[in-house]
């Protein structure tokens, strides 16, 4: 099956299965959207919203939570994980946005990378989900996916390669879409440990299911 051929079986799929969809952090500003994504690096979404109703009563913006020390954020983030660090990024991102940003998140690409505590991914997210950019996060569900459902190359063996193959073959209008199809599809469906491949619709199409035995025969590229 060529490559493009298979993107449009993908998409097709997604879009009957989940035409509407959008990330499950749990935010009321683009600043509280912000201090999320960087809560959830490697942690749950369901962890974080647990966590952040208290944060944001407490800091429900930049200035108020530039105005505090990391200490008196990690008391409400002790729960996540790497919670020093983070605590400590949350107030130096709060600052910056002060300084620099009049309290506002930016919608640019690099204004948000010099934020401390923000990479790529999370920055692509914010464009994204904030500002409607045709901007693809690659997170380990992102990036697992794609390599078992085919949609990039053993050779594209980064986030950045794998960001780059997607944007490159996917519809521009699709794209914020299809960073929360692909990511839920890993959370809930193509799983890490063991894929439910009896709950998948792309099983006729993926390049990691042996149709002969019914089984996932293992990963196609390797992780971030």
């Amino acid at each position: 099956m060529k490559r493009q051929e298979r993107y449009e079986r993908v998409l097709a799929y997604f879009r009957e299965l989940m035409p509407e969809v959008q990330t499950e952090l749990e935010f009321g500003s683009i600043f509280q959207l912000l201090v999320a994504v960087i809560l959830s690096a490697q942690c749950t979404d369901k962890r974080i919203n647990q966590v952040t109703p208290k944060l944001f009563r407490r800091f429900p913006d930049a200035r108020s939570m530039a105005a505090a020390e990391p200490e008196d954020v990690l008391e409400y983030i002790s729960s996540v994980s790497y919670p020093n660090s983070k605590a400590d990024h949350l107030v130096k991102m709060a600052r910056r946005l002060v300084e620099d940003h009049d309290g506002e998140v930016p919608a640019d690409m690099n204004q948000l990378l010099d934020l401390p505590g923000v990479g790529r991914k999370t920055a692509n997210v914010i464009q994204s989900v904030a500002f409607g950019k045709a901007a693809m996060a690659v997170d380990t569900h992102v990036f697992r996916v794609s390599h078992r459902l085919g949609l990039v190359t053993k050779r594209d063996d980064t986030p950045y390669k794998v960001e780059q193959m997607l944007t490159k073959n996917i519809p521009e209008e699709d794209i914020p879409r299809a960073h929360h199809w692909l990511l839920l599809h890993g959370r809930y469906v193509c799983t890490s440990r063991r894929p439910h491949c009896e709950r998948c619709g792309l099983q006729t199409i993926c390049s990691s299911y042996d149709p002969i035995s019914s089984t996932f025969r293992g990963e196609s590229g390797s992780r971030p």
